[in-house]
C-alpha cells in the first residue's frame, strides 16, 4: 500500500516505546490550582470570581473577552486564594486565578441534554461554554474554528491522529481507550456540516489504532481512516490538508478557506462530551516521558502544578539536564516546575542529556539540507541570514511568515545553527510591528 506524505520532513527516532503501551492513569490536582487567564490564541479571559469566593468543579471562573477567546473552567472545588500574576511556560508573567483545592472535588449540577434537538448554533454555543480549544498545542478556540458563514462549504473534517512529535503518545492512547467517544465526536461535527466527509489521519507506526478504527468505521459512509507515512511533521495542519485533499494553505489562510476543518483527537472527544453531555473541559491527557522520570500517560486536572505531577510519580531519576514542556521538536525548555497544566500542555519530558548543549553553532557550509527538509518549501539558509539582520521586510518578502516552526531545519543542520529560534523571533517582531 502506497502511503501518502509531503515534500520535506525528517525521521527522528520516535521514542514512543516508553509510553505507547501504558494506559492513561488519573492523577489528582495539586493543593493549589493555578488557572492562567490566557490558555488559547486570542484575548485573555476576565475573572468571574473574586478572592474568598467558593468554587466547584465545572464552574466557569473566567469568561472570554472577545470573539477569539475561550472561558476557563475550574477543575477543583475550594476557595479563591488570589488573582495575581503567575509564570507561563515561555517565562512571561500573566494574570491567573489561584484556588486552594479542598480535595473534595464537589461538582456543579450538570443538566441533561437532548442532543438531537440541538441546532448548529446551539452546538457552537455548547462548545464555546465548555472552554474547548485546540488541544494539540495551538490552542485556537474551537467554537471560532467551527463558526463558518456557509456550513455547506465545509467538505472535509480531518481528525489529526498523526501525533508526529517524538515521545508523545497521549492521542494514541485516546484512540485506543476512547474509540467510541472519538467516533461520536466525529458524528457531532458531521451533523454540523452535512456536506463534509471525515478523514482520520494516523501515521503508520500506530498500527493498533489504525486497525481498531478501521474495524469501528467499516460501516461508516462518511468516515475513512487514512494511514500516512511516519515522518515529522506529518501532523502539521498544512501538511495534512495538502496530503489528504491536495489543497494548498499559506500563513494568510485558514483551513476553512479551502473547505477543511482540522481538529486533533483530544479536541474531537472534548467536543463530543460538551455537545452530548454538557461536560466542560477541565482536565488534560498528557504524556510524561524521558529517561529521567517514570514514563506514563496521565489525565490531570487543569491548573495542577508540574512539580506536583513529578512528585506524584516518584520524582526524577538521575541527573536531569533538560526538562521540556511538549515534544522535543516544538516544545519549550523549562526554567522551573512552578508552572500549571493548561489546555495546551501536551507533555513533560525529563532528559538526562541535553543534546543541544553538546554542540556549538558554526559557519554555514551551504549544504542545502535545510532546504531539502523544509515542509513549507522555504529557503531557511536565506531566511537565517535575514534574521541575523533583523530585517522584517525581507523576512516577509521571502515568505518567512509561512514558517511553521517545526524545527526540521535546525535538526538537520550539520553546523547546528539555531535557525528555528531565529525564525520564531522574526515572526514575533513582525507581529509587534503590525500592532504599532
Amino acid at each position: 500500500m502506497h502511503l501518502k506524505s509531503f515534500i520535506g520532513g525528517i525521521h527522528p527516532k520516535d521514542q514512543k516505546h516508553y509510553t505507547k503501551d501504558l494506559p492513561i492513569i488519573k492523577l489528582n490536582a495539586s493543593e493549589e490550582a493555578v488557572f492562567l487567564l490566557k490558555q488559547h490564541i486570542g484575548a485573555p479571559c476576565k475573572p468571574l470570581v473574586k478572592i474568598k469566593d467558593e468554587v466547584k468543579v465545572g464552574q466557569k471562573i473566567a469568561c472570554e473577552d472577545g470573539f477569539v477567546s475561550s472561558p476557563i473552567i475550574s477543575s477543583v472545588s475550594g476557595t479563591v486564594k488570589a488573582i495575581e500574576e503567575r509564570m507561563d511556560i515561555s517565562g512571561k508573567m500573566q494574570q491567573a486565578i489561584v484556588i486552594n483545592n479542598d480535595g473534595l472535588y464537589q461538582s456543579i449540577e450538570i443538566e441533561t441534554n437532548d442532543y438531537k434537538s440541538l441546532s448548529y448554533e446551539d452546538k457552537i454555543e455548547k462548545i464555546k461554554e465548555a472552554g474547548i480549544v485546540g488541544l494539540g498545542g495551538a490552542g485556537f478556540p474551537t467554537h471560532v474554528k467551527l463558526s463558518v458563514k456557509d456550513i455547506n462549504k465545509v467538505h472535509y473534517f480531518i481528525v489529526n491522529g498523526a501525533e508526529c512529535e517524538p515521545y508523545l503518545t497521549s492521542d494514541y492512547r485516546l484512540m485506543l481507550e476512547k474509540t467510541d467517544e472519538l467516533i461520536d465526536g466525529i458524528h457531532v461535527i458531521l451533523d454540523m456540516f452535512p456536506k463534509a466527509i471525515c478523514y482520520i489521519a494516523i501515521e503508520d507506526n500506530k498500527k493498533e489504532a489504525i486497525s481498531l478504527l478501521e474495524e469501528k468505521c467499516k460501516d461508516e459512509d462518511k468516515i475513512e481512516v487514512k494511514a500516512l507515512k511516519t515522518k515529522y511533521p506529518q501532523g502539521g495542519e498544512r501538511m495534512l490538508i495538502k496530503v489528504l485533499t491536495g489543497k494548498m494553505l499559506n500563513s494568510k489562510m485558514l483551513p476553512v478557506d479551502v473547505g477543511c476543518i482540522v481538529d486533533n483527537v483530544a479536541t474531537t472527544i472534548a467536543i463530543n462530551q460538551a455537545v452530548r453531555y454538557n461536560q466542560p473541559l477541565f482536565s488534560k491527557v498528557m504524556t510524561i516521558s524521558g529517561e529521567g522520570i517514570k514514563p506514563c500517560n496521565i489525565e490531570v486536572p487543569l491548573g495542577t502544578s508540574f512539580q506536583f505531577i513529578v512528585d506524584q510519580l516518584g520524582g526524577f531519576k538521575g541527573e536531569i539536564k533538560k526538562i521540556i514542556c511538549g515534544g522535543p521538536m516544538m516544545g519549550s525548555a523549562l526554567m522551573t516546575l512552578d508552572l500549571p497544566v493548561t489546555k495546551t500542555t501536551s507533555a513533560i519530558l525529563a532528559m538526562n542529556q541535553d543534546e543541544v548543549s553538546l554542540y556549538e553553532p558554526s559557519a554555514c557550509i551551504r549544504c542545502g539540507r535545510c532546504l531539502d527538509v523544509c515542509p513549507s518549501l522555504l529557503k531557511p539558509q536565506i531566511l537565517y541570514q535575514i534574521a541575523l539582520k533583523n530585517d522584517t521586510e525581507a523576512f516577509i518578502k521571502n515568505q518567512g511568515m509561512d514558517c511553521i516552526e517545526c524545527g526540521c531545519c535546525s535538526y538537520t543542520c550539520p553546523a547546528k545553527r539555531n535557525m528555528t529560534q531565529a525564525f520564531k523571533k522574526m515572526k514575533y517582531l513582525v507581529s509587534i510591528n503590525k500592532r504599532k
